[in-house]
């Protein structure tokens, strides 16, 4: 079956989740261990990938994001 994302770029969000991230003054490792405590296991390095559009994200990850970084999940598309 083909991926259906075809390019190098793995993930629509990461650019928004690196500034959301900064304006909140959060290091990805805090971003990191924030998720944690909803079971939501992202290493400070796969935050990087995320954020450099390397690393696909689930959906089960974005509604994290959403929560630890307080922010609608359609302004990550925006």
């Amino acid at each position: 079956m083909a991926r259906i994302i075809d390019t190098e770029t793995k993930n629509l969000i990461g650019e928004k989740v690196k500034k959301l991230r900064k304006e909140k003054h959060m290091s990805q490792q805090q971003l990191s261990d924030r998720l944690e405590t909803m079971a939501i296991y992202i290493c400070r390095g796969s935050v990087s990938r995320i954020e450099d559009g390397s690393r696909t994200v689930t959906d089960i990850e974005l509604y994290g994001l959403s929560q630890v970084l307080a922010t609608p999940i359609e302004d990550f598309f925006k």
